[in-house]
């Protein structure tokens, strides 16, 4: 039997993609023209959410493994660097959704109600294989998230909150990193000197600064003095986890220094990857922040103070996501404890050559 030679049309099944946009405006006889715009615009979010999740299983399927080869990073770079792109992409269709006008989208918004963009399952599932904690989730109304959500996705959505994030793996990977402290280098110790010694000399400058007065003096001291107390709460385990407990630091002592010194010696070949992998996870973080940012002043033109089709607060809902849907931050906030390249602790000869080449975690 001779195959039938495949087709363009049918590899991407046209037919059904082309077909699927049917207008609600339409069905009481008075079609709005955006209203075919609006629903391509949010057929194509879904389609590029499928792909960010489908990227997403890549990289947890490579940290779920118990050993995470330097090649293995670099794979989980490229897949994040794809998703990166898609995210600036969905920014830009923010632009294209905002050449409807407000009372052009008025011309069917009736016709929307109760749907909403809240009852996307793949957001949904996107955000909690991040790492997004269910104790930062807005509440749709005052009912759970899910509740917005049909039967047959809300179970993948509840399957999800028990599986490991890439949030989880992350800092299970990092407490893994091996040079920490070996062989006679203790990173922490010899860092913690050099941070110190940097904090005195900043505390030095601003007491002899000639420009500023007493009460300007007096003022950055207590700011000083803030910056020391939470480096020393930083590299202390038992005030670490006291603030891991109180749900203000979501990483681990062990994994926070990991991370840190990954950060400070990047240049370091062996470092290189996982670098850019932390890098690239801030870069997601800030992206979707964005993206949520947009969408959120998108919104407040488009409905002013209305509340949501889906029966949300709108814009108010929109921004506060923007502000609390963040899960990488803990990452962005060790820049607090930079110090400059000239005075970090210089590793010994042997340590540099063990991070030449690849290491197993």
């Amino acid at each position: 039997m001779t195959k039938k030679p495949l087709n363009y049309s049918d590899y991407l099944k046209l037919e059904d993609i082309l077909n699927s946009q049917e207008l609600k405006s339409a069905e009481r006889g008075v079609p709005a023209h955006d209203e075919m715009l609006f629903i391509i615009i949010h057929q194509v979010y879904e389609l590029w959410f499928k792909q960010v999740i489908h990227e997403l299983n890549s990289v947890l399927d490579i940290f779920g493994k118990r050993s995470v080869v330097e090649s293995d990073v670099s794979l989980a770079v490229a897949r994040l660097d794809r998703i990166i792109e898609i995210q600036k992409i969905l920014i830009d269709q923010v632009r294209v959704l905002e050449t409807m006008t407000a009372m052009d989208f008025l011309e069917f918004r009736d016709d929307l109600f109760p749907s909403s963009g809240f009852q996307s399952a793949q957001f949904r599932l996107l955000e909690n294989k991040l790492g997004l904690p269910k104790g930062n989730r807005i509440n749709y109304g005052k009912e759970d998230y899910k509740t917005a959500i049909i039967n047959k996705e809300k179970e993948q959505v509840e399957r999800s909150e028990s599986e490991r994030s890439l949030f989880e793996l992350l800092e299970n990977w990092l407490e893994r990193t091996p040079f920490l402290s070996f062989e006679g280098f203790d990173f922490w110790e010899q860092y913690s000197e050099a941070v110190r010694s940097m904090l005195a000399k900043e505390k030095e400058v601003i007491k002899s600064n000639p420009n500023y007065s007493d009460s300007e003096i007096e003022y950055h001291l207590i700011e000083h003095q803030r910056a020391v107390d939470s480096f020393e709460a930083m590299i202390d385990p038992k005030k670490h986890d006291q603030l891991v407990k109180k749900n203000k630091k979501r990483l681990s002592h062990k994994a926070t220094q990991a991370a840190l010194l990954i950060f400070l010696y990047r240049e370091e070949p062996i470092l290189y990857s996982p670098f850019n992998f932390l890098s690239r996870l801030m870069d997601m973080d800030e992206l979707f922040t964005t993206w949520r940012q947009r969408h959120a002043l998108m919104v407040r033109r488009m409905i002013g103070a209305k509340i949501g089709t889906g029966g949300s607060s709108g814009h108010a809902y929109l921004q506060a996501t923007a502000e609390r849907y963040k899960v990488f931050t803990e990452l962005a906030d060790l820049s607090t404890f930079f110090i400059p390249r000239s005075a970090l602790p210089e590793l010994p000869e042997h340590i540099k050559q063990n991070l030449g080449y690849h290491f197993k975690s």
